[in-house]
């Protein structure tokens, strides 16, 4: 089974080229001219064993909403693309990631459904340049088209930088749980329904 996908998209704010692999060995090369995003998707593709091509350009100069967001968005059509229609899958995954003082939680649905459950409390507004509401304006385009539903809560912390890596790792992990082929449900959708 090849769970891959190359995705291009681009606007007048944004070019964005992802490409994935759902089962690799957490391989990647980012370059989003966001070095705090570049980090954090770092911990996604270590901890969630996906490798990870991700190139965008954007106007920066502006701010990194648009890039942020974009990458967002573009990665979740490459996830949708690569899960394919989740015969096998395990659909659901979750993960607690503690650093240090910090502890969050991620529950991730391959539903079908976008929705997010968004609860983050940052002790500041910004980590080395980043704006950390771009943080929800990543997953929120994630999910969006993905079609996945995710639950990010950080537990406890009090270092800003460690509360949004320890969702990212957990992101990670729990994206890596869900989208794991299922042995004993081989060839089924994970669904009452039939489909999801």
């Amino acid at each position: 089974m090849n769970r891959t996908a190359d995705i291009t998209r681009n606007t007048n704010e944004t070019q964005v080229r992802v490409v994935i692999n759902l089962d690799g060995t957490g391989q990647q090369r980012l370059d989003t001219g966001v070095p705090f995003l570049d980090h954090m998707l770092d911990q996604i593709a270590r901890h969630g064993l996906i490798d990870l091509d991700i190139k965008a350009t954007g106007d920066v100069h502006i701010d990194n909403h648009h890039t942020v967001e974009d990458v967002g968005i573009t990665l979740g059509m490459a996830v949708a693309k690569a899960i394919g229609d989740k015969k096998g899958i395990r659909r659901y995954g979750h993960a607690y990631v503690p650093l240090d003082e910090a502890l969050s939680r991620v529950v991730l649905d391959f539903s079908g459904r976008p929705g997010i459950e968004y609860h983050i409390p940052f002790t500041r507004a910004m980590i080395a340049g980043f704006d950390v509401d771009l943080t929800l304006e990543f997953f929120r385009g994630f999910v969006n088209h993905a079609g996945v539903t995710l639950h990010i809560d950080n537990l406890r912390g009090t270092n800003a930088h460690h509360q949004c890596e320890t969702v990212f790792k957990a992101f990670g992990r729990a994206l890596r749980m869900a989208a794991e082929l299922d042995e004993r449900a081989a060839g089924i959708i994970p669904s009452t329904k039939g489909s999801l």
